[in-house]
Order: structure tokens, then sequence, then C-alpha cells
């Protein structure tokens, strides 16, 4: 699949791909989960169709230690049939106002998601547009919360992923997304 956009960041590199996210090999495979970890519609429910009963599995045992995973965080675990090694489930946030905290916690959970991908070593990570489906939140403000988030990161940390490519569904979620990068990248300049 083709790059709709492609930012180097000294070694590394943010993109943009079109499409559906359980297609596109990667080490590591970012998901829009749900705190109880229970597979769910969108995102997820793509992710736990694709990849098979083997993922839901080890997020039982994961329920089972921990109860539930608060929004902003994230677990790992394999990925089944799926063309990666590991998926990454992040738990976003609900918009509510823009004035709950929904903002940091939508940061946290692309933090939280390259922080394990560096810990595991991957190399490169798949991320979906985190919570604005079902939970609400508005695709710009969204972007452009992921991509600063992600590029920083790339930006600071030698612990991470070389490739971080966003892969989106839809026209409308491309298009914030390309906006948010190129504007992110002016900033870089």
């Amino acid at each position: 699949m083709e790059d709709l956009l492609s930012i180097s960041l000294d070694g590394r590199v943010l993109a943009l791909q079109a499409g559906d996210i359980t297609t596109v090999p990667a080490d590591a495979i970012g998901n829009a989960a749900n705190a109880a970890l229970r597979g769910g519609g969108g995102v997820d429910g793509a992710i736990h169709r694709a990849g098979g009963e083997s993922i839901q599995r080890e997020l039982d045992s994961i329920r089972s230690r921990i109860g539930r995973c608060p929004p902003g965080e994230a677990v790992v675990t394999g990925a089944g049939e799926l063309p990666a090694r590991w998926v990454l489930h992040a738990v976003g946030p609900v918009y509510r106002d823009g004035r709950s905290g929904e903002a940091a916690t939508l940061a946290s959970c692309y933090e939280a998601c390259l922080r394990l991908a560096g810990d595991l070593g991957a190399r490169s990570l798949t991320l979906p547009a985190i919570s604005t489906g079902v939970y609400g939140y508005p695709i710009e403000q969204a972007a452009e919360i992921a991509v600063g988030t992600v590029g920083r990161g790339l930006a600071d940390s030698e612990k991470l992923p070389e490739r971080v490519c966003f892969v989106l569904f839809g026209d409308v979620a491309c298009e914030a997304f390309r906006r948010a990068a190129l504007a992110w990248a002016e900033e870089l300049a």
C-alpha cells in the first residue's frame, strides 16, 4: 500500500495510509480498545475478527489480572493471524465537551503505544484514529493530537519504532490527518 504522506525525522518515518489496518504488515498494530478489553465494533472489532480468537483469550487473561484498562493506557497481546507480532490495545477517551481531560487522555493513548512498541523492540507500528468512531472525538482535533504526540515521540526518543504509520479509514480521516501532518511538519521547518 502506498503512503499518502511520509515525513522523515532523523532516520525515522511518520506516514499516513488509507485502508484497512488489519491488512498492513507491521511489527505492532495499535487498537482502539474499550476499557473492558472485550472486543467491540469499529477498528477493535475488525482487529479481533482478522486476528482470531487467540487475541481475546489473551485479553481475558489480562483482564483477570488487572480488571479494566483505564482510558489513556494500553496493554499488549500477540497478534494472532494479523500480519504483525503484537497488538497494542489502547483505551481512548469518550469525547464529552473537550474540557474534561480528553486531549491529555488521547495523547496518553498514543504515548502508551509508542512506549510499548519501543519496549517490545518493534521496528514498525501502525495506528488507527483512536476515539474518533463511537467515542465521538472530533476527527480534526484528534488528528492534531495524534500526529503531534507521535511526531514529538519519534523525535525525542531513541527506543521507538523506525516507522509509525497511521492507517486511516475513509476520506474524512485521511484528509484530517494529512492536514495535521502537514501543519506539524511545517512547525518543524
